[in-house]
Formats: structure tokens, sequence, C-alpha cells
């Protein structure tokens, strides 16, 4: 069952095809279900960042064609053109990228911490959902992103990786300060209360916002950021009513289309910002529209916008890199030499059946004729021949696992398999 994913990110596409890649959470139940039309396990990661298709096949599917084909029909391009924006990596490479994402190697902000429990998120979403075959994540996807969690997990413990690691939401919190300079005493707006707008609230209050209101499509769960984070809710029609009392709107929704646009902007300001109005929005899709950057005293960024100041804070980190990449390494040789020995399992299966239904038919043809022997001396007969088959087969099987975790399982497995004569019919004891 081959491994691959297909995806684009912020390393192979503008944020404007990136929002329209984007997965909401409630379409991706479906898309998964479609992915495993054929018997593949499929997850999808869908982040500010990336959108990616993971995938273990079974033989003769064409479920990365499939995939990208999804993907295109999210831009409304076909194939073809939509090609230059996707990458696709197959098997130990899939594997390898994976890990990358999960321990925040591939991240436009390397080390970032968030995108770890994005992966668990994407993970846990496609347990939870099933086609007419049965789960969309099986042995293969499990073994794979649990090991990832693993991978990501020491990267982050063993190394300097995540020592000074700057979130998307704290590095839009220091572009804020390039603005204003000190942040004390200012007035934040917070669109969104999920995961970034958390860690957001925490950025704020850490450098001296005097007030983060927080608006949410539902209440509830604002008013419980707010109150755990010393802010104050607002239900999310009244977040205009807000805009002319603050200096800082950070936006976070998961709204498949902008939220604030030049109108509502214009309705709550006829006249403008009077003073600079900061607008950060680290959505995707976006949350903001983008003629409202046009608005005199209105700056605003999206998360493309905060590449100049991720590259700024690197040197410290870029030195963990040999490190982490080693663990990643190390992390991908363990994965595949268990994974290439699923290839060989039913092949061991075979070879151990077919010496035991010889060992027995033999033993039964010997003893027949050995009938003046006492019961226990048949039992050490029985014993001493299947320790002498174990014996024998122990070699082949330690080699055909050896073989699997270093790429030669194939040729291997298809020369053990006509040696012994297992796609063979029953082999009749005797008669060679």
């Amino acid at each position: 069952m081959p491994l691959a994913v297909v995806g684009a990110s912020h390393r192979t596409a503008p944020i404007e095809l990136r929002e329209r890649f984007a997965f909401g959470r409630t379409e991706i139940p479906g898309a998964l279900v479609e992915l495993s039309a054929d018997g593949s396990e499929a997850v999808i990661l869908s982040t500010c960042n990336r959108t990616e298709v993971y995938l273990a096949l079974p033989d003769g599917s064409d479920g990365v064609e499939h995939a990208r084909a999804l993907l295109s029909a999210r831009i409304g391009a076909e194939g073809n053109e939509a090609a230059r924006y996707f990458y696709v990596h197959r098997d130990r490479q899939a594997a390898e990228h994976l890990f990358r994402v999960s321990s925040g190697l591939d991240s436009m902000i390397l080390g970032e911490p968030q995108i770890q429990g994005q992966v668990k998120e994407a993970y846990a979403t496609a347990r939870e959902v099933a086609s007419d075959d049965g789960p969309v994540v099986g042995q293969a996807l499990h073994r794979l992103f649990q090991t990832a969690f693993s991978i990501g997990g020491r990267v982050r413990s063993d190394t300097g990786l995540g020592i000074g690691a700057a979130s998307v939401s704290s590095v839009a919190v220091d572009l804020t300060k390039k603005i204003f300079g000190s942040l004390k005493g200012r007035r934040a707006l917070v669109l969104g209360a999920g995961e970034m707008s958390e860690v957001t609230m925490e950025c704020l209050r850490a450098e001296g916002v005097r007030t983060a209101i927080v608006a949410n499509r539902t209440y509830e769960r604002a008013r419980e950021l707010a109150e755990r984070l010393g802010g104050e809710a607002i239900h999310w029609e009244e977040f205009g009513r807000a805009l002319p009392e603050v200096d800082i709107v950070i936006c976070s929704t998961a709204a498949p289309h902008p939220v604030l646009t030049v109108d509502r902007l214009r309705s709550a300001l006829p006249s403008g910002p009077r003073r600079p109005l900061c607008i950060i929005d680290i959505a995707i899709p976006r949350d903001v529209e983008a003629a409202v950057g046009d608005v005199e005293n209105v700056f605003l960024y999206n998360v493309d916008d905060l590449q100049g100041i991720v590259d700024a804070n690197l040197g410290r980190r870029r030195a963990q890199l040999p490190a982490a990449e080693s663990i990643v390494l190390g992390g991908v040789d363990d994965f595949w030499a268990w994974y290439s020995s699923l290839a060989v399992v039913p092949t061991i299966r075979a070879l151990r059946d077919r010496g035991e239904a010889l060992r027995q038919a033999e033993v039964e043809r010997a003893l027949r004729s050995l009938s003046h022997l006492s019961p226990e001396d048949q039992l050490a007969i029985d014993a001493l021949t299947r320790a002498l088959v174990n014996k024998v087969l122990h070699a082949p099987t330690a080699r055909l696992r050896q073989a699997a975790g270093n790429g030669r399982g194939t040729g291997v497995l298809d020369t053990v398999r006509y040696l012994f004569e297992l796609d063979a019919g029953p082999h009749e004891p005797g008669a060679d």
C-alpha cells in the first residue's frame, strides 16, 4: 500500500490561492469519504499556510490524481493549470514531509508550535469519518501520524528549535509594535475564539494591551476565552460598534468569506479612522477584504506579510536544524522499516505455514510405521521436528524482514515465493 501526499503550501502558492484550496471543517468529512472511495486511507490537513492530502493507497489506485483533481476543482482550474502549485511526495518522502511539517521544520515560521496541534486535529477528524468500506484511517496512516506526533515532540524537547520560536500570532503582535511602539494602554479587538485567537490574546496581554475585546459567532466561546484571559466578550453582531474604540484588530475566524469588508468598516467609521488602525488578518480564507487596506490610516497585513519579520528572527533557531533534521531522518528510517515489513508478513506467514504443513504430514506418515513407540516418544519426535523447522526458517524470516527494511524486499520476496512454491497449490509430501 504506497504512501503519498499531495498539497500546496506557502512555498508553492500565494495567499489568494491558498485561501481557495483551504477546507472548512464541515467540508472535510465529505472530501475524505470521496478520497477513500477506492479503499484508500486519507487525512486532510488544512491550515493558513497549507492544504495537504495524505494517502495510503491500495495497489492500482489513482488516488494521487484524484486528490489533484479535488484540489484543482477548489480553485476552478484544470489539473494541468493547477499542477504548478502542487507538490507530490511518495513513500519515504511522504513520511519525511509529514514529520518535518509536524516538527515545525516546513512552517513559514521555523519551529512554530501551533502546527503540531493542527496535525493532531486533522488526524482526529479523519479518525471519526467512515466510508461505506469502513474507517478512512487504517493501520498505515494511524502509525504514520502517531510517529509524526512522537517525532514532533522529540524535536521540540531534544533541540533548541522551539526556544524563542514565534507563532503566527506572536509575530503579528510584534508587527503592531513596529507601528505603535509600546502597546501599553492600547485596545485590541480579536475576531474568532479558536487556538490562534487565544495565543494572540496571551501575546497582547504580555505586551501591555489594556483591553482585549473578543467577538465570536458563538458568544459562549467568546465569553469563556475573554474571562480566562482577562478580556471582554461581545456578540458577533456588535463587533462593528467596537471598531472606533480599538487600535488593533486581529482576525482569525474560520469564515469562508471576508467578515470585515470596506462597507462594514465605513459603516463603523464613516470618516475613516482618526488614528492608525492596525489590522492583522491571520485567517485562511482571509477575514478582511483586501480593499480595506486602501482606507486612509488603516494598516492591513495578512499571513504572507509576516514573512519579513520572521526572516529577521531565525538565526538562533536555524542553528538547531541539523539536530532536528537528524531526529526526523531517524524517525523516517524507523517508520519505513516497520512499514516495509508489512509487505513481507504474508510471505513469512505462508512460508511458516508451508513448513508446518510439511512437518505435520511427514511426522504423521513416520508415526504410522512407528506405532510401537510410547506416547512420550511420539511427543518427543513431534517436538524435535517442530524445533528443526523453526531453526531452518529462522534465518530466512530474519533476512526477509531485513530486506524489507533496506529496500530489497520486492526482489527477495519474489525469490522466496518461487523457491518455496508459495504461489503454487498444496504441496504433496513425498512427491519429490
